[in-house]
């Protein structure tokens, strides 16, 4: 036993003198003095070679540990034999009376302690626990992607390389879109060529037929040809123009409301940075718990990429910081990155850091509250106004224009119908605006 314990001794002296090596390798990158380095290089020679000495120690002592033992003649194994075969009964009939052995209660069993029923219920959650893999499905591209990448993948391969769209590229990648900017232009093409078949089909229909609110919705055109056509022939252009626009314009669209949401997150989550910075923890792992938390959902999103480029593309963290802020969709958010791959790289303290951004992206979080809270102010008056008083007003006028012969054709009903629709419509109107300024909680 003297051997064990001095064994364990010499491999106690080896971890630490391992540590040591391992903390000075790692410091000796950093310093620049060619002095310190000298230094430190020599102090790393005499750990080297006391490692070895303890090396050639633990070899010693392995030679003189013996772990097999010599068979016992016949009259020691009987009596072996005998011995044993009583405490296997005991085993046995502790077993039948209780729950199914484990090793931790072998050892309770054999120095004759008790447990309690605590203990035993925790003992059968762990036996009762399952693991459970998950596995994540691969997303397949969709049917209509195909499709447009087999018919337009060579023009918008082309349109791509002459950068026709050079804002395009990168609202996608700023958006969070997983295509690319190719295969966008083809769904874009695709799409509005539909449009262009889905408008000619629009024409042929208005160009025959009307619409109206009486008891026959669909009726025949009765009015010239010539004249019909070309009040319906916009229709040809109109339709086309406004699906390639939307289609165009979403990842835009879709990179402001990320933005916003960023925008929103960012303060309290820089709090929580400065917090956790506080306990001196690699920069890199505040990230990591940020993710962790799930409080911040669109950040998370922004932290995960930042985190993939460190551990799957092996960027070191001031390049991983600078490259995410530039594909960051939040102006602050890049302006956060930058600030800290320039804090890290100057040696500057993360806290102080940390608590003078979150201060100033709280000072500008509660001037666009109070922004928002005016711009609904002043539109609720608006509202009034236009929505309220204007339309009961212009009907009237209109039904007495009309009454009074003054050029007027529309029927009641049909005054009914644009009164109806041009309320709806600023309706919309309005809660489109104010759900797009709505700063997200």
């Amino acid at each position: 036993m003297d051997e064990f314990s001095e064994l364990k001794k010499e491999i106690e002296k080896e971890r630490k003198t391992i540590r040591e090596l391992g903390f000075l390798f790692a410091n000796l990158e950093k310093i620049g003095n060619v002095k310190e380095k000298e230094m430190i290089s020599s102090q790393i020679i005499s750990l080297r070679n006391l490692l070895k000495k303890t090396n050639d120690g633990v070899y010693k002592l392995l030679e003189k540990i013996s772990i097999t033992r010599p068979l016992p003649t016949s009259k020691q194994f009987d009596e072996e034999q005998k011995i044993q075969m009583p405490e296997k009964k005991s085993a046995e009939r502790k077993y039948e009376f209780g729950f199914q052995s484990s090793p931790s209660l072998d050892i309770m069993n054999n120095n004759q302690k008790k447990i309690s029923e605590g203990e035993k219920e925790t003992l059968r959650r762990i036996k009762k626990r399952e693991i459970r893999i998950k596995r994540k499905k691969i997303k397949k591209p969709s049917k209509y992607l195909e499709l447009a990448n087999k018919i337009f993948f060579e023009n918008s391969s082309s349109i791509v390389k002459n950068k026709i769209f050079p804002e395009l590229e990168s609202d996608l990648t700023k958006a969070g879109f997983q295509i690319t900017p190719a295969s966008y232009i083809s769904v874009l093409l695709l799409t509005t060529l539909l449009s262009v078949i889905a408008g000619f089909f629009l024409f042929l229909f208005f160009l025959f037929f009307n619409i109206g609110i009486s008891a026959n919705v669909i009726t025949l055109v009765k009015e010239n040809f010539e004249v019909r056509f070309l009040k319906v022939f916009w229709i040809l252009f109109a339709v086309p123009v406004a699906t390639f626009l939307i289609a165009y314009l979403y990842p835009t669209m879709e990179k402001k409301s990320i933005e916003g949401q960023i925008n929103q997150e960012l303060p309290f989550a820089t709090i929580h940075m400065a917090a956790i910075s506080g306990s001196m923890i690699e920069p890199s792992k505040i990230f990591n718990i940020i993710i962790e938390t799930k409080e911040y959902p669109s950040l998370r999103k922004e932290f995960i990429r930042l985190t993939n480029k460190i551990n799957i593309y092996g960027y070191d963290l001031i390049t991983a910081l600078k490259n995410s802020a530039i594909n960051s969709p939040s102006k602050k958010l890049s302006e956060l990155f930058n600030g800290l791959a320039v804090a890290i790289n100057s040696g500057g303290g993360l806290v102080e850091f940390f608590n003078k951004k979150s201060q100033s992206l709280l000072f500008e979080y509660r001037l666009d509250k109070e922004k928002y809270t005016k711009l609904a102010e002043t539109f609720m008056d608006i509202y009034i106004s236009v929505v309220i008083a204007a339309p009961m007003i212009l009907m009237l006028l209109l039904i007495m224009m009309k009454v009074g012969g003054l050029g007027i054709t529309l029927s009641t009903s049909m005054i009914t119908l644009m009164m109806i629709l041009g309320v709806a419509a600023i309706n919309i109107f309005f809660i489109v605006f104010l759900h797009i300024k709505q700063p997200t909680e």
